[in-house]
């Protein structure tokens, strides 16, 4: 092959090698899309506290409120004990239970005052085949805050002796509203003890 033909066919190539690779490197319209989910969980959450109050009952002003008071009974006195549900500000929307054992029932001072009949006041009813389980009658919301009851009454012809270690415990429980058309078939599906 002539130098000059040699000349012209490298140049060749290099044209074609440059064509090649201009055109293997050209742009195409194209188009991406994606959906991407993220979730979050949902909770239901509560807390139950009740006021401070001094060994005689009376509630202690701008102190928090707090989950626990120590008492001295006296017959004829009547003592703060309010314990109330605090649905947090996230929560779902729940069913709230409370069970309540009281210690001093024998000794109350009878009628409206008693610590059952303020629960039925409160709107709490007997849950049926849960002793002292009561449920509340609405559906709690999101920073709701629920009275149990307000005071205990000891009656004035009541002999306390013997009633030194008796207590008034309170538990509150919450289950998710969602999926549940009564408070019954919350608690019959999500039992708490």
């Amino acid at each position: 092959m002539k130098a000059g033909t040699k000349g012209l066919v490298l140049s060749l190539c290099a044209v074609l090698l440059v064509v090649a690779t201009v055109f293997s490197t050209a742009a195409f319209l194209t188009s991406q899309d994606q959906v991407t989910n993220t979730f979050t969980v949902g909770n239901v959450k509560i807390a139950l506290d009740e006021a401070k109050v001094d060994e005689y009952g009376q509630a202690t002003p701008d102190v928090p409120r707090v989950q626990a008071n120590e008492y001295k009974l006296i017959p004829g006195r009547t003592y703060t004990k309010d314990p109330t549900v605090h649905v947090d500000a996230n929560s779902e929307d729940c069913w709230l239970f409370a069970k309540v054992e009281n210690g001093l029932s024998a000794i109350e001072t009878a009628g409206d005052t008693t610590i059952a009949a303020q629960m039925e006041a409160n709107g709490w009813t007997a849950v049926a085949g849960a002793p002292n389980v009561y449920a509340y009658k609405d559906i709690a919301k999101a920073s709701q805050n629920i009275p149990v009851f307000g005071s205990f009454s000891i009656d004035g012809a009541a002999q306390t002796a013997g009633y030194e270690t008796a207590v008034v415990s309170v538990t509150a429980y919450a289950v998710q509203a969602d999926g549940f058309a009564t408070a019954a078939d919350a608690w019959t599906a999500a039992p708490m003890n």
